[in-house]
């Protein structure tokens, strides 16, 4: 084996998650940090996301992404003991905190740390994880890959496009492929509902007059060296496709915005834990996994609408990390939550009965006028939708004559027509 370098903290990640987590975890005194980029630059997804609307709560002020990664990265320069390693893997993590990493340069390096920091975002889901029919032609992209392709290449993908799915990412493309002299000719969205943030639907479908076609979806792909258009047809309350009321869509270019996976094969390597329904680590209050000196945070643990509850709960991993290796974190009292009605996810899925912790949950089915019950506290939702985050800060009243589990729930609302 290698030599075995240690050090204090390791970050996997130099996307927002990471980039706010060892900055945390240097300002709170850690003094030997390790952070693994395996792209060329810093920012992660950030630097491909030239639109605005970025740290409007976190920075107070409007933003694009590369401008709000740039935030971090001048920060990060501020603090010499965090060692950056950019076009570096991680190609092994150990449930004792040993990390390989491997590049072009030094070759295969192990490092051991006393913490981990678990950042590595996620990734688009793929044509083959949706099975739909059809020949297989150029011409079909994930929609992050164009927003590759256009805002880091410079390249156009075709000249008629047909988006499948209603994620933030495809919504923000289907403008930007409209601003770039492209006809989108529909959205499809599986569900009856979108699954992006409705300021999007409003400012990137809406106000560029593209269709957006609910409980439809693509059963077929018509073309064979490149794509020549699609069949759509809606489906039933079963999202089973009724295929007498199909019809074709021309386009040169089928782009997916069908979900993110949170990327955890090294969280699995590690033996830690991960939720089934959101696809990221088990965490607590302080964003430590159920391994011990292991912390995860952003998109790994739960995919955000925003990055800037990406960097807030980042910081919190930082500091809890800091706090673990310098010994100050007693074993406290967790209590894990339990999805009642209309609750699909809850992250942190446990939280510590003696201090405040916010906590993200997403709905199950769009509604308005509920009430969320949290325990013993309670508050208000006028409109509640699966593709947008409900906050609540847990205090510790609200937990109060709970055992075991903390029941959560939204009631007494009135579902969507």
């Amino acid at each position: 084996m290698s030599k075995i370098i240690d050090v204090d903290l390791v970050v996997i990640g130099a996307g927002p998650a990471g980039l706010a987590a060892a900055i945390a975890a240097a300002e709170s005194g850690v003094e030997k940090i390790l952070l693994v980029e395996r792209q060329e630059e810093l920012g992660g997804i950030l630097l491909q996301c030239i639109h605005n609307g970025f740290g409007l709560r976190y920075f107070k002020e409007e933003l694009t992404g590369p401008e709000y990664a740039q935030r971090f990265i001048d920060q990060l320069v501020r603090h010499p003991q965090i060692m950056v390693k950019t076009e570096t893997m991680v190609v092994e993590i150990t449930a004792d905190r040993r990390v390989a990493t491997t590049n072009a340069t030094e070759g295969l390096v192990y490092y051991q740390a006393r913490a981990i920091i678990l950042a590595m975002g996620c990734r688009e889901r793929p044509r083959g994880a949706i099975n739909i029919p059809g020949t297989r032609p150029a011409g079909i992209y994930t929609a992050g890959s164009i927003q590759h392709l256009m805002n880091i290449e410079g390249y156009l993908p075709g000249r008629e496009a047909v988006i499948l799915g209603s994620g933030d990412i495809g919504l923000i493309m289907a403008r930007r492929l409209t601003l770039e002299g492209l006809r989108v000719q529909a959205v499809l969205e599986l569900m009856p509902y979108s699954n992006g943030l409705n300021r999007n639907v409003t400012q990137c479908l809406e106000d560029y007059n593209i269709p957006l076609y609910l409980s439809h979806t693509v059963v077929e792909i018509i073309g064979e060296k490149r794509i020549e258009g699609v069949k759509a047809a809606p489906v039933d309350e079963n999202l089973k496709p009724i295929f007498e009321k199909s019809f074709n869509l021309s386009c040169d270019t089928l782009i997916l915005s069908v979900g993110l996976i949170p990327e955890n094969e090294l969280s699995l390597m590690a033996g830690v834990e991960l939720d089934p329904i959101t696809g990221g680590p088990v965490v607590d209050s302080f964003y430590q996994t159920t391994v011990a000196g292991i912390f995860a945070c952003g998109n790994v643990a739960h995919v955000h609408d925003l990055v800037d509850d990406v960097s807030e709960e980042s910081k919190v991993a930082g500091r809890a990390a800091a706090a673990y290796l310098a010994g100050k974190t007693a074993a406290q009292e967790q209590l894990r939550f339990k999805a009642g009605r209309n609750i699909r996810s809850i992250v942190p899925q446990s939280v510590s009965i003696d201090l405040s912790t916010t906590i993200y949950l997403r709905a199950r089915f769009p509604e308005r006028n509920a009430t969320l019950h949290v325990g013993n506290g309670k508050a208000r939702q006028r409109v509640v939708s699966p593709g947008e985050t409900i906050h609540y800060v847990v205090k510790p009243e609200d937990l109060k004559g709970n055992s075991g589990f903390v029941p959560v729930s939204l009631e007494g609302g009135q579902v969507n027509d």
